[in-house]
């Protein structure tokens, strides 16, 4: 498993709050059923994923006014 330096993904996404909602949708998604979009092992947790997704710019977020 590859080490995610948060820090870089709080700049990338833009805020810490922007960066949980999006893991944690993301998460949410994974454990509905929804296709799994980096290689993983079928015992990590959601969470780790969906982080995992979010620096290899596999999932990105649109903000709506």
């Amino acid at each position: 498993m590859e080490e995610v330096d948060i820090q870089n993904l709080v700049i990338k996404v833009g805020s810490v709050f922007k960066l949980c909602n999006l893991a944690a949708a993301r998460a949410t998604e994974i454990n509905s059923g929804m296709k799994r979009l980096v290689d993983a092992d079928p015992n990590e947790k959601v969470t780790t994923v969906a982080i995992r997704e979010i620096a290899n710019d596999k999932v990105s977020f649109k903000l709506i006014k």
